[in-house]
Order: structure tokens, then C-alpha cells, then sequence
């Protein structure tokens, strides 16, 4: 573990000394763990009484100190640490989207009421790099159905090369799937922003505008978005389902991407539902 440095300890009932941690490599979007050693310099006991009492927790702050996630994932303490004894945690730590230059802060919290912090003790503040989800920009396109000429034609003009092999992230289209030049681009970039799935818009033709209307293109970038991903792009662990007839994907750790922009050319043997 990493030793902390001497820092400034304040004299009263809530006072944390911070000893030493360890962090795993952080990656954008993805959940990983440290392990955290601190001492009690107050003067009162710390419980965690549940979800309720002292926890250890943490802010993500950019390189000035203004916070990007602030309510970090909670570490309940194992047992009554009392005056001048030492604990050791293991916390899951979520890194922050995008990839780049963040200060990971870890405080103690007095659940719902304070954070230490605000007594009067220092957080523990250390500099992280959080690298892209994806180390590669390698995508490969999954066609569910038969071979398109159409479909490859509009692949062959893609931004961003796809790959047949060594692939990180998996794009689900159908025949009669036709994504615009920069479509490979955009999910490409969502996955390295720290999204496992990134759903397409669509461009239908005038009969089904009404049913596709919520994955219509425009809006920008939507991480709530409220209905299933339609075409997604998905990391290797993720496996498509279906809906309206199409490759989907439901769950959280994903994002619609309204300027990735596939038309579907209308066609008597694609699946209506």
C-alpha cells in the first residue's frame, strides 16, 4: 500500500488520520476497488449503524477541485472503531466519464448529515489519470441476417475502419442497415468515454416514423434514455436482445447516441416486431 504523508489533524470529537491506500487502474464508466487505512484521531467512537452512521466514501473532482461526481459509493465500517484504533476497507470506487485528469477525494460521512470534511479534517486527496473503457479502438459489425450489398457498401465507407478480428466492441445491425460515414466514429467514441452500450438513432422510412419515434436522430447524446437501445454497439460481455424486430440492449452503463444515424431501408423480409 501506499503510505500517506504527514497532513494537518484537527483536535476535537471527529478527526480522521489517513495511513495508507491502494488503487486499481481506473477506466471511465468502470467499477473497481481500492483498499483504504485510517486511523480515529478524534476523540468519539465511529459506528455504521446499516446504510445509516459513519461510512467511508468519496467525491471525484477535477484538477481544480470542482466536483464531477460527489456522493461516491458507500464502505460501511466492520465494527466500532474507537478512539486512537485503526481499520482498514476495501470500497468499490466507479470511475468517472470521460477518460482524463480527476482528483479522487475519500472522507469519512456522518450518513445524512455531514461529511467530515465540514468539521474540520482533511480528505484523503490523490490524483488519478482514468484511462478510455476501451484500450483500442477496434469494432466489429454483427449482421443478423444474410449478407447485404447495400449494408456493406455503407460500411465500407465508415470514418473509423472496421475490424474482423481482435475486436473490443460488437455492432448489431440487420440487412438494410445503412449507417452514415461517421457512425463507427461516434460509438467508437461513446466506448472510450466509458459506455459498454451505445445505441444508434434511426432514420425509417414515412410509414414507420410513427413506431421509431423515440430513436429518431437529433437530441444529441441521451444516458436516460427511457426505452430500449435499437442497433447497439456493444462491449465484449454484453449480448443483444431484441425489440421491435431489432438487435437491443436494455440495462444501465448505456447511452443513445442521436447523431450515430443508421437509415433502414424499408424491406418486405424484416422482422415487424
Amino acid at each position: 500500500m501506499e503510505r500517506v504523508g504527514e497532513h494537518a489533524v484537527p483536535v476535537g470529537p471527529l478527526a480522521v488520520r489517513w495511513l495508507a491506500y491502494e488503487l486499481e487502474d481506473a477506466r471511465a464508466g468502470v467499477e473497481g476497488r481500492a483498499r483504504v487505512r485510517l486511523e480515529n484521531a478524534g476523540s468519539a467512537a465511529w459506528r455504521s449503524r446499516g446504510r445509516e452512521g459513519v461510512q467511508l466514501a468519496y467525491h471525484w473532482l477535477d484538477p481544480l477541485g470542482n466536483p464531477i461526481v460527489w456522493d461516491g459509493v458507500r464502505a460501511p465500517l466492520p465494527r466500532v472503531v474507537e478512539p486512537r484504533e485503526e481499520v482498514e476497507l476495501d470500497v468499490t470506487v466507479v470511475a468517472p466519464r470521460p477518460q482524463g485528469s480527476y482528483r479522487l477525494a475519500f472522507d469519512l460521512v456522518e450518513e445524512y448529515r455531514f461529511w467530515f470534511e465540514e468539521v474540520g479534517s482533511m480528505p484523503l486527496d490523490i490524483p488519478v489519470e482514468v484511462a478510455p473503457r476501451i484500450a483500442k479502438r477496434r469494432l466489429q459489425v454483427v449482421l443478423h441476417g444474410p449478407p447485404d450489398p447495400e449494408t456493406d457498401r455503407a460500411l465500407a465507407t465508415q470514418e473509423e475502419p472496421l475490424v474482423s478480428e481482435d475486436a473490443l466492441a460488437f455492432a448489431h445491425l440487420v440487412p438494410g442497415a445503412l449507417p452514415a460515414p461517421d457512425w463507427s466514429r461516434l460509438l467508437l467514441d461513446a466506448h472510450e468515454e466509458g459506455y459498454a452500450a451505445v445505441g444508434s438513432a434511426l432514420e425509417v422510412s414515412r410509414g414507420e416514423r410513427r413506431r421509431f419515434a423515440p430513436w429518431a436522430p437529433g437530441g444529441g447524446r441521451n444516458p436516460r434514455f427511457s426505452k430500449p437501445l435499437l442497433l447497439p454497439s456493444l462491449l465484449g460481455s454484453f449480448e443483444p436482445q431484441t425489440h421491435e424486430g431489432l438487435p437491443s440492449f436494455s440495462g444501465s452503463d448505456a447511452l443513445f447516441e442521436g447523431r450515430a444515424v443508421v437509415r433502414l431501408r424499408p424491406r418486405s423480409d424484416r422482422p415487424s416486431g
